[in-house]
């Protein structure tokens, strides 16, 4: 079985209480252990688009790394824009522990599949968005371009995982979708959405690419099947 949860939002190194961002949040870690050894046998795979750790330097993420690493399954994780400790991905490939993995430009074949993605960024259609955030958003494109070629070589069916939505709330294509559907991606889980910003999800199938949100908090801290 393949897995996914986002947004561990995880502080063991630092002071940074989730339940600040409401009542939600309350002893979200404990629920997260909890859940994910009632549903995660050690044969399945589970993703975790982004946002692992609060640490702000890899030292600080040690003890988060150590927490994913002791759940059941093996472990594929991307960076999320929350995840400051994530610098060079050799630095932080040599702290992973068994079974728990890192993408970055590349991708990781899980049985019948092949894992890629990338952070992403923020979309042209956010109010926020600024002539600056079109060169990360492109710099992301080139990413994901990336790791989808590296996943393609391998021949397997790809899942992707991006941190930021890749797509419209309404499905309007962007810059990521529309290289999903070129390299003929299945699904694509995706996270960074909380709370109220739950509304602004996309989800279900568009051009053949089934979009899933994966957000701790929208899926009850409890990893949720991957549909392929």
């Amino acid at each position: 079985m393949i897995y996914a949860i986002g947004d561990l939002h995880l502080s063991n190194s630092v002071e940074k209480p989730m339940d600040v961002f409401g009542e939600a949040w309350t002893n979200h870690q404990a629920r997260i252990e909890q859940n994910w050894n009632q549903r995660v046998s050690p044969d399945d795979i589970v993703l975790i688009p982004g946002d692992i750790s609060w640490a702000m330097t890899l030292d600080e993420a040690i003890l988060d790394l150590k927490f994913v690493s002791g759940l059941p399954g093996t472990k594929v994780m991307i960076r999320g824009n929350h995840d400051y400790w994530w610098s060079g991905i050799s630095k932080v490939r040599a702290q992973l522990e068994d079974k728990l993995f890192a993408i970055q430009n590349d991708s990781f074949v899980a049985g019948n599949f092949v894992i890629c993605g990338i952070r992403g960024w923020l979309l042209p259609g956010h109010p926020q968005f600024t002539t600056d955030d079109m060169r990360l958003l492109q710099r992301e494109a080139e990413r994901l371009r990336l790791s989808l070629d590296h996943a393609d070589k391998t021949g397997l069916r790809k899942i992707c995982m991006i941190h930021y939505p890749p797509i419209g709330q309404n499905g309007e294509p962007t810059v990521f979708s529309e290289l999903l559907e070129t390299y003929d991606v299945k699904v694509c889980v995706y996270g960074h959405l909380h709370g109220h910003t739950h509304r602004f999800a996309f989800e279900g199938v568009k051009n053949d690419v089934r979009y899933q949100l994966t957000s701790a908090d929208y899926i009850d801290f409890d990893p949720v099947e991957v549909r392929v």
